[in-house]
């Protein structure tokens, strides 16, 4: 007979533990785990993980804890678009990320086949939020509002200043040269030349030799902060004085890493620094604890997790039809970069972008 009572109790418990599994809700991670904008990646992972966590310590949301499933793209559109394959066939909730924007929007589709929602912590393709598609969110602006920002800052600030435009031919890169392109063009500035570079390559001396020839004072990159580095280095070893001008990408302290004292007065747009919010002091000070800066998309990703869980919450239900319509609703939601909403494409209504120097190895707002 104790034999039977124990058997039960461990049949009980069984029970009991499977009950709580089921009762585990998923929440997917994508992005550049690995690869040259592995940085991102982390910063994703970091956000997202320490948003989990402090949910979990709050009780969940509607009553369970979130679990993670991180999904490495590589920033490879091929590469995610198996991941967003792999993430729903997990059954995940939602799906934050992914980071590049070549990588987001073949994997949105699979996302929007399975009913998942997406909110992408970084990227800034106006496609990913113009194509129609009722699933795809974003806590980051658009390419056309910080291309705008950048012509507006050179065509004001600088003006009479000479301005060459390139690109690394990614749907990031040439999509957010192509806006800054535009507005500086609308704005009455056109550039002395506008050509594609390739990623990925070391010697970039004849495009110093033809920036030197064109007497360029500004060079606006759309491109990730690898080539930037070198590109600003090289230039300077042939006693180019350009300044390169480019998007969030340039934002990490990898950059300075590459570049060192050449990458001094270096411009980039990027949105009001979270870091900088009163109510984020402790989180902030959480991660300078695990010696770790939650610079960039760190709490991008935080806030990601944030929007989700307050739409679940609200909507009192998991049905993706119903989070969605939630996060579409236009109602504000306190989050780690401050009050946001969305529109009806799901493009964030939130800060917008600034501009930012790089000195003495640290980036903060220009004059």
């Amino acid at each position: 007979m104790k034999f039977v009572s124990t058997l039960a109790a461990a049949a009980l418990g069984m029970a009991i533990a499977s009950a709580a599994a089921r009762a585990e809700i998923t929440v997917g991670l994508a992005g550049p785990m690995t690869g040259p904008e592995a940085q991102f990646g982390e910063q994703f992972k970091r956000g997202a993980l320490k948003a989990i966590d402090d949910i979990n310590a709050k009780g969940g949301v509607l009553g369970q804890k979130l679990a993670l499933a991180i999904g490495d793209d590589a920033c490879d559109p091929k590469q995610a678009r198996s991941v967003a394959e792999d993430l729903s066939a997990k059954k995940v909730a939602v799906v934050i990320g992914h980071f590049c924007s070549g990588s987001s929007i073949p994997a949105s589709e699979v996302y929007q086949e399975n009913g998942i929602p997406q909110i992408s912590p970084g990227s800034t393709s106006p496609t990913y939020t113009e194509r129609g598609l009722n699933n795809v969110f974003r806590v980051c602006g658009r390419d056309d509002q910080q291309g705008g920002v950048a012509a507006d800052y050179l065509a004001t600030k600088q003006k009479g200043k000479s301005v060459a435009i390139i690109h690394d031919k990614s749907a990031y890169g040439k999509g957010l040269a192509d806006e800054f392109k535009k507005a500086l063009n609308a704005k009455g500035v056109n550039e002395v030349f506008y050509e594609a570079i390739t990623a990925g390559e070391k010697d970039y001396s004849a495009l110093v030799t033809k920036i030197k020839a064109a007497k360029v004072d500004y060079l606006f990159l759309g491109g990730y902060k690898t080539e930037g580095g070198l590109i600003v280095r090289q230039m300077r070893d042939q006693g180019v004085k350009a300044t390169l001008v480019g998007g969030d990408a340039l934002l990490v302290e990898e950059f300075w890493a590459i570049t060192g004292p050449a990458g001094e007065g270096t411009l980039v747009t990027f949105s009001p620094d979270p870091r900088l919010l009163p109510q984020n002091a402790e989180l902030v000070k959480y991660y300078r604890s695990q010696n770790y800066e939650p610079e960039t998309y760190t709490l991008y990703s935080y806030a990601s997790v944030q929007a989700w869980a307050a739409a679940v919450e609200k909507a009192k239900s998991l049905d993706a039809k119903k989070v969605i319509a939630q996060l579409k609703s236009g109602e504000k939601i306190d989050t780690a970069i401050g009050t946001v909403g969305f529109d009806g494409k799901g493009d964030v209504v939130g800060p917008t972008y600034v501009v930012y120097v790089w000195k003495n190895g640290k980036y903060g707002y220009a004059q």
